[in-house]
């Protein structure tokens, strides 16, 4: 046993001798430290005597015995837990086999002298995301359960071999000319590797490793010069290069908070600190419209946006600067959860307009508690979290986002609730869809018309190709002209009128040049839904409407243009379209996406009328939510009298019920 115990001892100082001749003593990092700073004493004499290296173990051990710096994410490092999940990301990531991404499984492996610039599959976010380095938290975490210093060598090892091989390198176009391959390649390998984006989460996450691995003997002095060297890179790096606008300018700021806080040390940190806050303060007001939708008009950006302000206000109540945050930031924050909860179904899952994935019950549970603690008088919020026991569902029931675009009918909060979510907003940005007038319809437990989603982001021709038919306006439940994208995305709401027997949503958007497209929805008697489609101007062609049918069974007949899904789960529908012009249908390969590279087929639909004057083309849908497959209801509709500029007057009949739908402009 004694044997054995040199032999490990004599392994381990073999393993930390090989790291530190990876490290260099970077006695730079002395100009950046505010030496005067409490506790830095025996730092700044050292430093002043002309022992950096002394300067530097001091420097370590101060930072191993700080305790007044707090993360959300790590209260206490030595009360670290992993999940079977994480301890999965941490041994493959011993072997070079990284976590990515989700939507590319199994992990590739990256080579035993990791290839920074391995590129498996020519999607951009598989290339950006690998400089995240979501492995090494859970690293961390193995770590600090286990006590095994391998996790530790390995981390720091990784740490030092992606700055060597990531420099920060970029060419002018008068550069490109004569530069030599290597350096156009370098070039090439900044952009991925130094977008803001990326920059800011490592400055977020490299806080949690910090606190994870600073423990360790591999944690040497160093190395710490060489990690608080980087960081400082990184952090200066966002503060002269902030993204223009959108999410990505609200993570780079909160994660600028985390940079100024937790290394309070750096002289730069009130700076970063100071920024991040300005930046918060100045874009929710920007980004949040007064309804409290964010103006990226994208559910899944709109939650994590959420999530942005609220952990720079946990970072701030955790270190003493919360009043850095006034008042009106807190409740707009608070009317986002608010927006978020109302555009929802009754599962607690989101609608999936442009880029948004699915998010989950358990998920939003977990946020809807988290957000109850911020909230607590908010009885809305406080009903989501505990699933009804506590608090209390607003009265109204059918709700309008008007400066947004976002409108909801529901006739209940409940699970067999029937529930519709219109998108139909003002113009927004790259994670937008030319979509408008589109919507999802729930009914009893199930969403019948789901949205296409996204699938993919950007990469090659071949990725982008995917994008594009998610992302294609035919590829949404409207109207089209040729079934083109919308050349304009900008709603305008002529009606809202969310109460009554009759409730209706009249929205209208110049959709191309000559032609612009008016929708009205009637949700009659909290049942069904007539939606009414006029195609105004002078563009001739043929202008057709679309539909994303449920996935699975689904009757149809070319005699009267109706579709019907046959399912046993309770929730089933008969939409049928009616036109004072010939109608055709054509029916094509569908799909829907919930989760980034993840689709499933289904049925899309087309009904197309030849538009040939100035003549309007105009359409009358009638979806019938109804429980039982099969037993479909018959459906009559017609418009009575001609084109009105300012309203509209129609006349449905569902089973025996017989009904006269209008409304007229002021």
């Amino acid at each position: 046993m004694k044997i054995f115990r040199y032999m490990t001892a004599a392994l381990c100082a073999l393993s930390l001798a090989m790291a530190a001749k990876a490290q260099e003593l970077r006695t730079e990092v002395f100009d950046l430290l505010d030496l005067d700073a409490p506790g830095l004493e025996q730092v700044k004499a050292l430093h002043e005597q002309g022992d950096d290296q002394g300067a530097a173990a001091a420097l370590l051990t101060y930072y191993r015995g700080r305790k007044d710096v707090v993360t959300p994410e790590i209260k206490d490092a030595a009360k670290v837990k992993i999940s079977k999940e994480d301890q999965k990301l941490a041994d493959d990531g011993m072997v070079h086999t990284f976590f990515v991404h989700k939507g590319y499984q199994p992990s590739y492996n990256y080579g035993e002298d990791i290839d920074w610039r391995y590129w498996p599959v020519q999607d951009n976010e598989l290339r950006w995301q690998l400089h995240r380095h979501k492995w090494w938290i859970p690293m961390g975490k193995a770590y600090r359960v286990s006590g095994d210093e391998k996790y530790a060598e390995e981390w720091t090892r990784q740490y030092i071999d992606w700055i060597r091989k990531n420099p920060y390198f970029r060419l002018t176009e008068a550069q490109k000319a004569t530069a030599t391959q290597q350096q156009l390649d370098d070039h090439q390998n900044t952009r991925y590797a130094w977008r803001p984006l990326e920059v800011s989460t490592r400055i977020q996450d490299q806080t949690n490793m910090f606190q994870l691995f600073i423990d360790s003997p591999h944690f040497t002095p160093e190395f710490l010069t060489e990690f608080l060297l980087n960081y400082y890179k990184h952090a200066e790096f966002i503060l002269n290069n902030y993204s223009e606008g959108g999410n990505h300018l609200l993570f780079e700021a909160q994660r600028m908070i985390y940079a100024g806080t937790f290394f309070k040390e750096l002289k730069a940190a009130k700076t970063w600190l100071q920024s991040g806050i300005d930046v918060l303060n100045k874009q929710i007001k920007i980004q949040v419209y007064e309804d409290g939708g964010q103006f990226e008009l994208c559910p899944n950006y709109h939650l994590a946006s959420i999530g942005i302000f609220l952990k720079a206000l946990a970072v701030a109540d955790m270190n003493g600067f919360r009043d850095a945050f006034p008042k009106s930031y807190t409740d707009t924050v608070e009317k986002m959860i608010e927006f978020y909860a109302n555009i929802c179904f009754p599962d607690y899952e989101n609608p999936c307009f442009s880029d948004a994935k699915l998010r989950g019950k358990s998920e939003m549970q977990k946020n809807y508690k988290q957000w109850s603690k911020v909230f607590p008088d908010n009885q809305f919020i406080k009903y989501l979290a505990t699933e009804g026991k506590e608090g209390a569902l607003p009265e109204y029931k059918s709700k309008g986002f008007l400066k947004t675009g976002f409108f909801v009918f529901r006739n209940s909060w409940a699970e067999d609730a029937v529930q519709m979510v219109v998108k139909a907003g003002p113009p927004a940005f790259w994670h937008n869809q030319p979509d408008n007038g589109t919507f999802e319809l729930w009914y009893n437990g199930s969403k019948l018309f789901a949205d296409s989603g996204s699938y993919v982001y950007e990469g090659n021709k071949e990725v982008n190709e995917l994008r594009n038919w998610f992302r294609a306006t035919n590829s949404h439940n409207t109207l089209t002209y040729r079934g083109e994208n919308l050349e304009t995305t900008d709603s305008k709401t002529l009606l809202w009128q969310p109460e009554g027997e009759v409730q209706i949503l009249v929205t209208e958007n110049q959709s191309y040049k000559n032609l612009k497209h008016r929708r009205s929805v009637f949700f009659v008697d909290g049942r069904y839904f007539v939606i009414v489609d006029e195609a105004i101007g002078k563009q001739e062609g043929p202008v057709s409407l679309y539909y994303q049918m449920p996935k699975g069974k689904v009757e149809n007949s070319r005699d009267d243009m109706h579709f019907a899904t046959e399912f046993d789960n309770g929730s089933n529908m008969k939409l049928q379209v009616f036109s004072d012009g010939k109608l055709s249908m054509k029916k094509e390969e569908g799909w829907v996406s919930t989760a980034y590279r993840k689709r499933a087929k289904r049925m899309k639909v087309s009904f197309t009328v030849r538009k040939e004057s100035e003549e309007p083309v105009r359409y009358i849908t009638v979806i019938v939510p109804k429980q039982e497959a099969g037993n479909n209801p018959s459906i009559k509709a017609k418009f009575i009298g001609g084109f009105n500029e300012n309203g509209v007057k129609v006349q449905v009949k569902v089973g025996k019920e017989k009904k006269v739908l209008e409304y007229q402009l002021d």
